[in-house]
């Protein structure tokens, strides 16, 4: 068995090749293997926007109500489409064409469930419903959630999705990749809330469509709940990745790039395939 110590200098290595081959202006890596206590910090206090990686801290929020039975996984929500910017309280919307789900638009004027809302924030990372629930349980609620949890260092969340005002202002929600990984740390070994709550968020992110990073190039038979965030200029995906016959391991992978760069989910899925090697002893 290689060393751990050489493992984490050989993937380490990877990533910096990576890094530099493909033209990624940033990138950085997180790991924690469940299964071994491995663990590889790359560049992982580095501060990203966190584009929709932000929504699994909302997630967690949204359970904490649960949890606390301010909220029912069945409860009904009045599905809208007008939100207050943090600037001002200056109203705005969520245009349609922007965000990755139609089904939520389609509702508006309609009730939808605490639990169906959840689902297509982080499957299909509507912004519509990510905005709907943060405005349920509040910011401050999710703040102080990500606070008595001890995952607060690292999650800058600062407000909803697509407020423009805000963006404009230069206020937006940021993570490091060790402050993601910590909150799916807890999911996975299920210390958020309960075991039965964290399973149940466990369930959400395994729901997530956009496979094209860390699933991507993992073997047959891999389970991965995840949650990606890209806009412009930002690509991400953390995850936990489930392989037969071991215990987890949780990764996350942020990278910035020149804008409309091409390769960036490219880059993720390497990077996820290597860390996969170094954990398996393939490398």
């Amino acid at each position: 068995m290689a060393a751990i110590a050489d493992r984490e200098a050989t993937l380490r290595k990877q990533i910096e090749k990576i890094e530099s081959e493909s033209g990624a202006k940033a990138i950085a890596v997180a790991v924690h293997d469940t299964e071994t206590d491995f663990e590889l910090h790359y560049r992982a206090d580095r501060w990203f926007h966190a584009a929709s990686t932000i929504k699994v801290p909302i997630l967690l929020g949204v359970f904490d109500g649960i949890a606390h039975g301010t909220l029912l996984p069945h409860s009904r929500i009045h599905v809208r489409n007008r939100f207050h910017s943090v600037v001002e309280r200056v109203p705005f919307r969520v245009e349609s064409d922007r965000d990755a789900n139609s089904s939520v638009h389609a509702a508006i004027g309609k009730m939808m469930r605490v639990e169906e809302l959840a689902h297509h924030m982080i499957a299909t990372s509507s912004n519509l419903a990510t905005n709907l629930l943060l405005d349920i349980v509040g910011l401050e609620n999710v703040q102080r959630t990500l606070q008595e949890l001890g995952a607060d260092n690292g999650i800058d969340i600062k407000r909803g999705v697509e407020d423009e005002l805000a963006f404009e202002k230069g206020i937006f929600s940021s993570v490091t990749a060790d402050g993601l990984l910590r909150v799916l740390l807890l999911l996975a070994e299920g210390k958020a809330f309960s075991p039965a709550l964290s399973r149940k968020m466990m369930d959400i992110l395994h729901g997530q469509e956009f496979n094209r990073g860390i699933p991507a190039r993992l073997p047959k038979g891999t389970r991965v709940a995840h949650k990606t965030g890209e806009i412009s200029t930002i690509a991400h995906d953390a995850g936990v990745v489930y392989l037969p016959d071991r215990k987890p391991y949780v990764l996350v992978v942020l990278t910035e790039w020149d804008a409309d760069s091409s390769g960036r989910s490219k880059a993720i899925a390497e990077i996820s395939h290597r860390a996969y090697e170094a954990l398996t002893e393939k490398v």
